[in-house]
């Protein structure tokens, strides 16, 4: 069911009457046309003027035309002294004048201005119900739009396409796709199913929900797809880390003749990105150029995240440089790719750069970026220092649990395990399970076992179904030879039907991604992989290397722990990638 709820009590600004002039009746009526040229050149205050003297004979057309151009204009104060100069002549507002002032006020973001004119109107139509339900919806006002939506069924007016496209918006939130599913109900029996801005519509709310499926069985049932509908379908599936799917899509729309906007290249990027696929991205990028799209400040963003989880930090940098109007999300992204790369310099450098410029205020991704490549490139003090900044309130953003979970991070890497859990005993917050896994993590690299159980065992408290704590426990307690106690962190995993998916690592090589597994054996050049495998252990021996054997689990000899190692899925796409490529390249 829709809950109802009440509608909030929004404090109702008055209309001040802000005409000079005293009201004269003009010897001939207003010309609508002197009202539209005015309005249409941009005149909006000699076209107010003109109203204030033709007082009493102002008619529809003349109202109609300052009212479109102040919502053109955003002119909240020029809409006051239209909706103040038709109370004072007592001109009879017929309903769409009155739809067309909630819209105005919803524009120049007065709700409780557009709430009392709809409480006002003693007769509304579809249109109105829409404008409201709509100015609700963009405001954030989820619950009360959806309230307002059951009222309109209950006044006997019937909802159009644009109402229920509007009303879909706000299916958000814990019960958003519960609403949503009982809106697409009332849609199916009023046929409204196969219209686009509806079909758009319910996609994009199940995609969000996570309901991808759904969204998909809509998405097919379309009689035609617009830019729009392509786009929340792809952006979809790559919000979900769907990107093989997404791409597929993409292409598979592409060959039928799909128009691509700006947004639609942006969720590309977002699964191109997740796919580290540099080829592509190129391609895309490519595109891009031809179409001549303008520069949107979004699409040069997701440009530099792409380029950047491809390992092109030159060329992400070479777009970031060029970016006119760079927003906080443009210097996180570029800070996030220097991070993930271990680029401690540039980021600290950049980081310089972005408080010096002061235009664009850090948040707190910025600050996980900083925190994590300091930690990652070996710049351990600094890390610390921008912290302590945080603690103390100098670029006004608070650390949260995020950036306490760096800290426990670089400590643990550091080797400095003990302090680690000291430092999470003295937190302001209580730890989360990603915080406590990067501990046992450490304490795994350094053989701390003590700090690791006692973490361990409240991980498997906190997500008794994450496969991932029982095995890196279970392998702290097999690499200090603890056999028997591993075996029972196994047994318990069995017993819980805990079940961990298989590492897997991937190389694209023209255009193809190769996915490996560890020991894989699916692959149709695998006898070639494991031959060439085998040929670089013996060549990087004879350089020096000694295979660290600790990190194979299993109570055998040396010699079958080496073999297990051979078939490290990363060892066998980086082996794969050596004979698949030309050489030298």
């Amino acid at each position: 069911m829709l809950r109802k709820i009440r509608h909030p009590k929004h404090v109702i600004s008055s209309i001040s009457n802000p005409l000079t002039r005293q009201l004269t009746t003009s010897s001939f009526p207003p010309n609508p046309q002197d009202f539209q040229i005015l309005c249409s050149n941009g005149h909006l205050n000699q076209a107010l003027s003109e109203m204030a003297m033709q007082g009493l004979e102002m008619n529809f057309q003349g109202y109609d035309a300052l009212l479109n151009e102040c919502v053109k204009q955003r002119a909240v104060r020029g809409g006051q002294r239209v909706h103040a100069h038709m109370i004072k002549t007592n001109y009879e507002q017929p309903v769409y004048l009155r739809t067309r002032l909630i819209v105005l006020y919803n524009k120049c973001e007065r709700l409780g201005d557009a709430l009392q004119v709809f409480d006002e109107m003693p007769e509304r139509n579809v249109v109105t119900w829409t404008a409201m339900i709509s100015a609700y919806s963009q405001r954030g006002y989820a619950p009360e739009a959806l309230n307002l939506f059951v009222h309109m069924l209950r006044s006997g007016t019937e909802p159009n396409e644009f109402t229920f496209a509007t009303v879909l918006t706000s299916c958000t939130g814990t019960f958003g796709s519960d609403h949503g599913r009982q809106i697409h109900s009332l849609i199916v029996k009023r046929r409204f199913e196969p219209h686009i801005y509806v079909g758009s519509s319910l996609l994009d709310m199940y995609a969000k929900a996570g309901r991808i499926h759904e969204a998909r069985v809509v998405f097919e049932g379309l009689p035609e797809r617009d830019v729009v509908s392509c786009t929340a379908i792809i952006s979809g599936y790559a919000q979900l880390g769907l990107d093989e799917e997404a791409l597929e899509l993409f292409y598979e729309l592409q060959r039928e003749g799909m128009t691509s906007n700006y947004v639609t290249y942006a969720s590309v990027l977002t699964a191109l990105s997740g796919l580290a696929a540099f080829e592509h991205g190129r391609q895309v990028h490519g595109h891009v150029l031809r179409t001549e799209l303008p520069s949107y400040v979004v699409l040069q963003n997701s440009l530099v995240d792409m380029y950047s989880k491809c390992g092109q930090l030159t060329y992400s940098r070479r777009i970031f440089d060029n970016i006119s109007e760079k927003t906080v999300i443009s210097w996180n992204a570029m800070l996030v790719g220097y991070s993930k790369h271990g680029m401690a310099q540039e980021v600290v450098l950049l980081f310089n750069s972005m408080r010096e410029e002061i235009i664009v205020r850090p948040d707190k991704i910025t600050f996980l970026a900083v925190l994590s490549g300091c930690s990652h490139g070996g710049m351990e003090d600094r890390a610390l220092k921008v912290f302590d900044e945080m603690v103390s309130g100098k670029d006004g953003v608070k650390p949260e649990i995020e950036h306490y979970g760096c800290v426990v991070d670089l400590l643990g890497r550091m080797g400095q395990v003990e302090k680690a859990y000291e430092f999470i005993k003295q937190m302001p917050c209580e730890p989360n399970a990603a915080l406590l896994g990067s501990l046992l993590g450490a304490c795994r690299v350094h053989l701390n076992v003590d700090v690791g159980v006692a973490v361990g065992n409240r991980l498997l408290e906190i997500e008794p179904e994450n496969a991932g704590n029982y095995v890196i426990l279970s392998n702290l307690l097999a690499s200090a030879g603890r056999w028997e106690d591993a075996r029972t962190i196994r047994e318990l995993m069995k017993e819980k039907a805990v079940v961990k998916e298989p590492g897997k690592s991937w190389i694209e090589l023209d255009q193809t991604l190769h996915t490996f597994h560890a020991g894989d054996s699916s692959h149709p050049r695998k006898e070639e992989v494991y031959e060439k495998v085998r040929e670089l252990l013996v060549k990087i021996k004879n350089y020096g290397y000694a295979p660290d054997l600790s990190c194979v689990l299993y109570d055998v000899d040396e010699e079958q722990k080496e073999k297990i190692l051979l078939g490290h899925s990363e060892k066998l796409a980086l082996a794969f990638g050596l004979i698949a490529t030309p050489k030298g390249k």
